[in-house]
């Protein structure tokens, strides 16, 4: 049986429509869920972050802590940003590579104390990073696979800091940012890590409970986004939402056969640090050129370009290959991510192949629309 999120049983009384996420059957839309006259479901779900706010449970996501003297240092030497660019109280993208440079996982640390490091891995990745590093821990360093310990709830949109401040949370919070806070009223709730962040492009925050007290805070957060009209949202949205924002999604962007060279994750690499695992293979890559580059494409037609689609320029030649495709609820056209070949430039007219009929894009700057998160 596929593992549940805490709040399982609320998402099917929803008649959420569910599927598989990396081993958690999760939500994908709540096309039942009515705000005012209009039923829920991706399209409206994507709307209400653009334009209001909307509530995900993401607690399938994975939950890893690192405690010891030296846990800073330590991590530093594995995964590719730099921990000692943040201050306590301060969270980071990174990624963790094989000796090859392929992406593990793509990931989010928590600097809760240099000696107390809190990881948020894909979920299907995360038995992988536990894996990768407890085995390269000194015995000084505790590492705990503590997934089900936490639920994950991300709150966003315009609306999202007055939502939460409604229910009595601070929020002096700079992007990337978090504390750790009591609700008022709701103090049986325990422990919250309040953080300034999210995956849709949008100003939010992502809210990590305990994880029996992830329901109970859930149904407080619906009861307060009803008061202005937000939405509860499914995955389906989420990925409408990042695709629009260009970011990568691992298993897509990332992978064990894509590097975050190729990826254009440059900034998430630290090179000038003095190790971390996949090193010499991404400088190696750097000195030898790229092959191919992640790039985003807009349809000129109605085409919707989907994962797994080749890219073929005027002569027929194919050029590349789609890692995510979508409908752009915002833009109201086709819009895609694809790995290409490093000589196609922006502006570049190139074909797709949907289903043998060929489908007209070009090659445009990310993110597809304007990004809010600061």
């Amino acid at each position: 049986m596929e593992n549940t999120s805490p709040l399982y049983q609320w998402h099917v009384d929803a008649a959420a429509k569910l599927a598989d996420f990396g081993g958690w059957d999760m939500p994908i839309e709540y096309p039942k869920v009515m705000v005012g006259d209009q039923a829920g479901g991706v399209l409206a779900e994507h709307s209400s972050v653009r334009e209001k706010v909307g509530i995900f449970d993401v607690s399938h996501l994975g939950k890893i802590s690192i405690q010891g003297e030296g846990a800073i240092e330590f991590l530093n030497s594995i995964v590719t940003n730099d921990l000692a660019k943040i201050g306590n109280g301060s969270s980071q993208y990174n990624l963790l590579c094989n000796s090859e440079g392929g992406v593990i996982d793509d990931l989010i640390v928590y600097r809760k104390a240099d000696d107390d490091l809190f990881l948020i891995p894909n979920a299907a990745n995360c038995a992988a990073v536990f894996d990768v590093i407890s085995k390269a821990a000194p015995s000084n360093i505790s590492v705990k696979n503590i997934h089900k310990s936490f639920g994950v709830l991300a709150v966003q949109g315009p609306l999202s800091k007055q939502v939460l401040e409604n229910l009595g949370l601070k929020l002096e919070l700079d992007y990337t940012e978090f504390s750790v806070q009591i609700l008022p009223g709701h103090e049986s709730l325990g422990p919250i890590i309040v953080c300034r962040t999210g995956y849709t492009g949008e100003a939010g925050y992502e809210l990590v409970p305990q994880w029996d007290s992830t329901l109970p805070l859930w149904e407080l957060l619906v009861l307060e986004i009803s008061k202005v009209g937000g939405r509860v949202c499914g995955l389906g949205s989420r990925d409408t939402l990042r695709t629009e924002m260009a970011y990568p999604l691992h298993g897509h962007e990332l992978s064990l056969s894509i590097t975050p060279l190729e990826a254009s994750a440059n900034w998430a690499i630290a090179l000038d640090k003095t190790e971390f695992h996949g090193k010499a293979a991404l400088l190696a890559q750097k000195t030898s050129g790229l092959q191919r580059r992640l790039r985003g494409l807009k349809s000129n037609d109605r085409g919707i370009p989907r994962a797994g689609m080749s890219v073929m320029d005027a002569s027929g030649a194919v050029v590349g290959e789609v890692t995510s495709g979508t409908f752009s609820p915002t833009l109201k056209q086709g819009i895609a991510l694809a790995l290409l070949s490093t000589n196609i430039a922006i502006g570049d007219e190139l074909s797709i192949d949907i289903r043998g009929r060929l489908s007209s894009v070009v090659v445009t700057k990310t993110p597809f629309v304007e990004s809010h998160v600061r």
